[in-house]
């Protein structure tokens, strides 16, 4: 078995203020290590199942966050940006069996997470055939362009509330809840040690049923905060402007939208 981990930070328990998902400031390093700690956890719960290869992707910022002396020896670790338009689940591919996403967070405009965003705090909402669109579901359709389901994620109430209507088989850990600019996290050890059990379990169980459907077609919408962003990007290939901040683009190949994400966002 083998099996893609990709993890951001501002899902992590206790995240709250920006300052804490930033190399350089004061608070970044506690936050950073509990990073590491729960993807080592979510490993660890690969490996005990029967993984024999485990690959991860720092997939916050500089994508330099989690410290790779803490992993497990049999772990591999991608850091920093490779610049393909897979991006934060650069390297996943078909040889996977499955992917866990760790710390991953509410979209833009949910207003159920302090660090809500998608992609990039220049951005208002990203709308996929009528739907928001966060994170989750922009990796989690990266995952399906090769076969790969996603079988657990770990985050903020917000999000995992959005990844259970996307599909109800998709195993979740809510470690905290959004409360206007504050978070209600549980305690960071007992994270730890839900992440690793329920990954446990999940990969224990028939979690084919997490296969998410591709569309057949896509329709994307991406609005910014400011209209010269928006009027700037509108002469990308294909992509219309529909209003002063907004913009369009259709394709029936996800990897489409994958290449407008990465030169537009």
């Amino acid at each position: 078995m083998k099996i893609y981990i990709s993890a951001d930070i501002e899902g992590i328990t206790g995240v709250t203020s920006w300052s804490e998902t930033e190399k350089g400031h004061g608070d970044f390093e506690d936050f950073a290590k509990q990073m590491t700690r729960e993807v080592k956890a979510a490993c660890e719960g690969a490996f005990e199942t029967g993984a024999t290869e485990v690959y991860v992707k720092d997939a916050h910022d500089s994508a330099t966050n989690i410290d790779i002396n803490e992993l497990p020896e049999y772990v591999m670790l991608q850091r920093g940006w490779a610049g393909d338009p897979m991006c934060m689940v650069s390297g996943l591919d078909s040889s996977f069996d499955a992917a866990l996403f760790i710390g991953y967070h509410s979209r833009a405009g949910s207003g159920d997470s302090p660090l809500a965003h998608t992609l990039d705090t220049s951005i208002d909402y990203i709308k996929i055939n009528g739907m928001y669109a966060s994170e989750f579901l922009i990796n989690a359709y990266s995952a399906a362009l090769h076969g790969v389901p996603v079988v657990f994620v770990s985050g903020d109430k917000g999000l995992t509330k959005e990844v259970q209507e996307v599909n109800s088989k998709i195993a979740t850990l809510s470690v905290k809840e959004g409360i206007g600019k504050s978070t209600v996290s549980m305690h960071p050890k007992k994270s730890i040690n839900e992440i690793k059990s329920i990954v446990k379990a999940t990969l224990k169980s028939d979690y084919t049923l997490c296969q998410i459907t591709l569309p057949e077609t896509f329709h994307v919408e991406v609005a910014y905060k400011e209209h010269e962003m928006a009027y700037r990007n509108s002469f990308y290939p294909g992509v219309n402007l529909i209003t002063p901040k907004s913009i369009s683009y259709s394709t029936d190949n996800y990897y489409e939208v994958l290449r407008m994400f990465h030169f537009l966002t």
